[in-house]
């Protein structure tokens, strides 16, 4: 039915020269199509309207039915509108606090992936390594302390250095010359999205501009080891053990352990 309105309205329309049709003779017939056009127009305009709305009230925030802030407007990676304290209202902070939690994230997920990994060769045995906290004070025979301090110093400071000229200046780092002949290998994509063989071995997300679903799983998975990383320093200070001597031990008394010891306060 609504597709042979519409079909009318449109006969209608392309037939406007006639004077007939725009002073009908059966005003009563004519005036009716005119009355369901007119309505069918302002039904699709209040449509759009509507799905635009529900479109905007849809979009996820961090706390259920707040209004995000107008300078966090969803574009960003991870976006939903949390800014208490208006840090991002300057839009060159919010460029810099976003490149600055990327590489907070991304030093999450390494960091706990590392601990995981070196504390469960140690608690199987399978290699006799320090628990994490204690690996700084590890002395190696290939170096010595201040040696890898230097090493590490001069590696992270280059690093770091390049990857806040590439941000003030993007692409600048991809010219010819800037890094040793090697710029083809690193194929910077964007700030904070270094790629090609080196950086982005599985060629993921080769059209950053793009990739906004592949931002958002990193952002998210880095969010949240940021909070593990957190609850491991808080666990090793209260128990002073790795976190999988935490899960061993829970496992094997979990009301115990875990529920009367804390709430006795004396921790797992």
């Amino acid at each position: 039915m609504y597709n042979s309105i519409v079909r009318s309205s449109h006969i209608l329309a392309c037939s406007c020269s006639s004077s007939s049709i725009i002073k009908p003779r059966t005003g009563k017939s004519t005036n009716r199509t005119a009355f369901v056009t007119t309505d069918i127009s302002k039904w699709g305009r209040g449509a759009r309207h509507t799905k635009t709305a529900i479109r905007a009230q849809q979009r996820p925030t961090w706390l259920p039915g707040l209004d995000p802030p107008p300078h966090l407007d969803g574009t960003l990676a991870g976006d939903f509108g949390f800014d208490p304290l208006g840090l991002g209202e300057d839009p060159a902070s919010l460029r810099w606090y976003v490149q600055a939690e990327l590489v907070h994230a991304r030093f999450a997920m390494a960091g706990v992936a590392g601990i995981l990994f070196t504390d469960l060769l140690r608690v199987t045995g399978i290699s006799d390594l320090p628990v994490w906290y204690e690996a700084g004070a590890t002395k190696f025979d290939f170096a010595s302390t201040r040696t890898l301090f230097i090493i590490q110093l001069l590696l992270m400071g280059f690093v770091e250095t390049k990857r806040y000229m590439d941000f003030t200046n993007p692409g600048s780092q991809a010219k010819e010359g800037s890094f040793f002949g090697l710029e083809a290998a690193l194929e910077g994509l964007e700030p904070g999205y270094p790629g090609g063989p080196l950086l982005n071995p599985l060629g993921l997300a080769k059209d950053i501009a793009n990739a906004h679903e592949w931002k958002l799983k990193e952002i998210k998975n880095g969010r949240l080891a940021m909070v593990a990383m957190l609850g491991i320093f808080v666990q090793a200070n209260v128990t002073h053990v790795g976190p999988v001597d935490n899960l061993v031990k829970h496992l094997s008394d979990p009301w115990h352990v875990t529920i009367i010891q804390t709430l006795a306060g004396s921790g797992p």
